[in-house]
């Protein structure tokens, strides 16, 4: 899907403009999502023989099923409604043996992050060629964490009881997405599409995240283009920015750290994300009346800066580079079948000095690849 390219009933996660131009239809598919991530720590020295030292697998669990579900209907010339279930984001780790086993942790240490959004959208077609749209995005937020021992030391966290080892604790909370598709010419369309931040918070981690366990989901913006330049082809591009750095707890450094500015705390340390720009190349080509074809690119900016690697053992969401390719076969008049195969290439960030020296100094190098594969069947009322 495209800021300015919809293409099924989930096109609501992306621009609620697009619910205008899929017609009716009910579209249900899921995803397997397998990531490989881990850490490398060099050079770390605390004294008496303690270190970190060592290369960690973070691959504890590497298979996850991410399901999805969208419906769009037309109810008049102007005016279509659509409902969008998916899976927003996400981030888990699982380290089998802990990166911080040297520093007196027990056992594992294993993080799970989860964003589920529900959002119902309208379209209004103000004229032939323009059409607005708005969505709800509902979002239901699940995290856990274990294994941060060391974290819990006197003076590391403002609440040190609620660093680890809480069990599951869930957040809810409620944003916009706006949007707007214009046909500018027979052959092309422009978009655009805005999301509010959503308010978060996981109380049973106040003594973890920023802002006493604040955790909200970012703003996000974009503007994209289609075009087709030949009857049976069709390109798009979009440009992309998520507003990561404008949320305390994934976009506060580490050097916040501080003996009055621990974790937890109102503006405490945090992973030290930077803004992500995104930008995205897709292309469709119908082969027949059966047979659609797609392919598509993305390059994303280095949200982890070198500095931040440390922290970030806990979250290497570093990939950059995405390629796809997919089809979709149309079985009758009104079903038809999808599959892609989506693999963001290895990304190592290295981290020279990342770790203070309050933690022994030294190196934390952060990796991380994945591979998607997706199926989804769409029914056209």
């Amino acid at each position: 899907m495209g800021i300015a390219l919809p293409q099924d009933g989930l096109t609501a996660a992306t621009n609620p403009a697009g619910t205008a131009f899929t017609g009716d239809r009910l579209d249900v598919g899921v995803n397997l999502f397998k990531p490989s991530r881990g850490a490398e720590i060099t050079g770390n020295d605390a004294g008496g023989g303690v270190t970190l030292n060592g290369k960690y697998s973070a691959d504890g669990r590497d298979l996850f099923l991410i399901p999805e579900f969208g419906y769009t209907r037309q109810i008049n010339p102007q005016l279509s409604v659509g409902l969008a279930v998916y899976g927003n984001g996400g981030m888990n780790t699982s380290y089998n043996t802990s990166p911080f086993t040297g520093f007196g942790e027990q056992g594992s240490t294993k993080m799970n992050l989860e964003q589920l959004f529900i959002s119902p959208s309208v379209a209004w077609k103000a004229t032939p060629d323009h059409v607005f749209g708005a969505a709800l995005n509902l979002a239901h937020q699940r995290f856990s964490i274990r294994g941060l021992a060391p974290f819990t030391q006197p003076g590391y966290s403002e609440s040190s009881g609620n660093v680890h080892n809480q069990g599951t604790d869930t957040s809810n909370g409620v944003g916009v997405r706006l949007g707007w598709i214009g046909q500018i010419a027979p052959q092309w369309r422009l978009g655009a599409t805005w999301a509010s931040k959503i308010q978060g918070r996981f109380d049973k981690y106040k003594g973890l995240f920023a802002e006493q366990g604040g955790f909200d989901i970012p703003a996000n913006y974009g503007v994209g283009v289609s075009w087709q330049p030949a009857q049976n082809w069709t390109l798009g591009l979009d440009y992309q920015v998520i507003e990561l750095s404008d949320v305390k707890s994934v976009g506060n450094p580490l050097s916040k750290f501080t003996p009055t500015s621990p974790l937890g705390s109102s503006d405490g340390p945090g992973f030290g994300w930077k803004d992500v720009k995104v930008v995205k190349l897709g292309v469709i080509h119908q082969l027949n009346d059966a047979w659609t074809l797609r392919a598509g690119f993305s390059h994303a900016t280095q949200p982890i800066p070198k500095s931040e690697t440390f922290l970030n053992v806990l979250a290497p969401g570093v990939v950059q580079d995405h390629l796809t390719a997919g089809f979709t076969w149309k079985a009758s008049a009104h079903s038809e079948w999808s599959a892609h195969y989506s693999h963001a290439f290895e990304k190592t960030v290295k981290g020279p000095g990342a770790i203070p020296p309050n933690f022994g100094s030294g190196d934390a190098n952060i990796r991380l690849k994945e591979d998607i594969i997706g199926v989804s069947y769409g029914w056209k009322f």
